[in-house]
């Protein structure tokens, strides 16, 4: 079943419905709020943006790490027919720059920043006339149609409005005013925009309507039994779909309860499980690990746990099996898919086998139709034929904001949605995923693709992650590189990683270099920018004073 409600018609209905219910709460400060109260809070910041001339079709920026007034902001621009433009939190000021100007941004909503960045700092050397301007009448010659700044807190600064004031401006609007707009929104307007990882290129605004991310939400979770019983703990950052979609849009068409953290922690992750007695969890990999390897894990009551979503990146079968074990998750699924997506193309289900649930991305999503099509022919592949994940149906965006060209280079003739991710079918109906066109090595005319590495790679005792990217080659064009995170107390050599290939794996697929390293590059999304590998490893080797060849 599709549904036509808005975001704001959906916040309604459970302040109606289930005034007293929970909504959201922060459990490392006890701050909580119900349905009704939250709503009411949504409805004065609405008016306020309202005061200071934010309407119908404005993009407002968000600035912040998952702060509790950033699901007011997406709520009450909702509501007035503005559009959210997300903005990674690990921006710096050249890419800011670039979405201020590329977004038509009218007003732009930051926090203070994150651990390496003062975002009002970096705003004021993007804008430097806020010191100079009234507030809500800036004049910025790079930006012409940014209006207002609105700093996320009670803090003051020069040009800026803050929360309070904006909550204060909403008396300067009528109900009568208010009602209007509200019912001048439509469930095919777009409600989002999220701007793409950038891990390769310039980023580009997806847009997305209240139409594709609440339905796309609501059959996520679906596929995880959801009721307005569940209780989901989401560490994982709101600006992007993962947050938003997988998680608000799935807890707002059930009229369940969301534990927010403001930021990642395996600790306040694993300490609001226990406390607030929470039946899902979401994350990427990368958090899971985390989590499962922190040395206080076994303090923690986590049987409370039943499902959630494991998504983000390719996800290894070993942790998926530790999460159902260890952390009581039986029923975790995965979900594929990309922002262009809104962002779910397929999922697992809660009853599928653990090895459906562990080694596959599952099935189609309800009212979506999802083809494996080979990229030379424009064909559909033969089940269990590796080719390119294609989609069509409601979830496919409304497009790449002023790139229409862009938009019909990933959207074809027969509206299907070419993902650029390798996979194929099996004869059960279920997708596996098996690499990423782009992320492809081909030595000496070789295709290899890292995801097979990788999955080898796991079996090695002592590896606690791993990614494979190539490394240029003079020779081959490309050689592969493996980049290797070590469990804690393990030592291992790049002689010790090639023995464990040799005979298990074809000769040209052993990495001919292996590099030892602390963290990976990452979106602030948690995605591996493998871009960036190739960059480093280039690096590593020059340190070393060995030139590829």
């Amino acid at each position: 079943m599709l549904y036509d409600k808005t975001l704001g018609q959906w916040l309604e209905h459970w302040a109606t419905q289930t005034p007293d219910k929970e909504f959201m709460i922060y459990a490392d400060r006890n701050l909580r709020f119900s349905y009704a109260e939250f709503n009411e809070r949504v409805d004065r910041l609405a008016k306020g943006l309202m005061a200071i001339g934010v309407k119908k079709g404005d993009n407002v920026g968000i600035w912040a790490t998952n702060v509790p007034d950033w699901n007011t902001f997406m709520f009450a621009t909702a509501k007035i027919g503005a559009v959210l433009v997300t903005i990674n939190t690990n921006y710096k000021q050249n890419e800011l720059e670039y979405l201020t100007e590329n977004a038509d941004l009218h007003t732009i909503c930051i926090t203070d920043g994150t651990f390496d960045s003062d975002y009002p700092k970096m705003i004021y050397q993007m804008i430097p006339e806020l010191k100079t301007q009234p507030r809500g009448h800036i004049h910025a010659a790079k930006y012409p149609n940014l209006k207002n700044v609105i700093f996320i807190g009670q803090e003051k600064y020069r040009g800026m409005y803050n929360t309070s004031e904006i909550m204060l401006l909403a008396d300067m609007v009528d109900d009568k005013s208010y009602g209007k707009l509200k019912s001048d929104v439509n469930v095919h307007d777009t409600v989002n925009m999220q701007y793409t990882s950038g891990t390769t290129g310039f980023p580009k605004g997806v847009m997305l309507s209240h139409y594709n991310i609440t339905n796309n939400g609501y059959s996520i979770g679906q596929c995880m039994r959801f009721t307005d019983q569940e209780k989901l703990c989401l560490p994982v950052p709101l600006f992007h779909c993962f947050g938003i979609v997988l998680g608000m849009m799935a807890i707002i068409t059930h009229g369940a309860t969301v534990i927010l953290l403001e930021r990642f922690d395996p600790l306040v992750v694993l300490a609001s499980i226990h406390k607030e007695r929470c039946t899902a969890l979401y994350g990427v990999p990368t958090m899971y690990i985390a989590e499962l390897n922190h040395p206080m894990f076994s303090v923690f009551d986590l049987s409370s746990l039943r499902t959630g979503i494991m998504a983000g990146a390719l996800c290894p079968q070993w942790l998926m099996e530790e999460v159902m074990d260890k952390m009581n998750m039986t029923e975790i699924t995965s979900v594929y898919g990309l922002t262009e997506a809104s962002p779910g193309m397929t999922q697992s289900h809660v009853d599928d086998t653990m090895e459906v649930r562990s080694s596959t991305v599952g099935r189609e999503l309800p009212h979506i139709e999802v083809k494996v099509i080979d990229p030379e022919t424009g064909e559909e592949c033969p089940t269990g034929v590796q080719g390119e994940m294609c989609c069509k149906g409601y979830n496919i965006m409304k497009g790449y904001y002023k790139m229409p060209e862009a938009t019909a280079e990933i959207i074809d003739q027969n509206g299907y949605l070419h993902s650029g991710d390798l996979g194929i079918k099996r004869e059960d109906g279920n997708f596996c995923i098996t690499g990423r066109i782009k992320d492809m090595i081909i030595r000496g005319g070789e295709n290899i693709y890292p995801r097979e590495i990788e999955e080898f790679l796991y079996k090695m005792e002592g590896v606690s992650d791993v990614q494979v990217a190539a490394v240029p080659s003079k020779k081959y064009g490309e050689e592969i590189g493996a980049f290797i995170i070590l469990k804690e107390g393990y030592e291992m050599s790049e002689g010790n990683v090639k023995e464990f290939c040799r005979g298990q794996i074809s000769r040209h697929k052993i990495p001919k270099y292996i590099f030892f390293i602390d963290q990976f590059p990452m979106t602030g999304s948690g995605k591996i920018q493998k871009y960036k590998l190739k960059e480093l490893s280039l690096e590593l080797l020059a340190k070393q004073g060995i030139e590829p060849i």
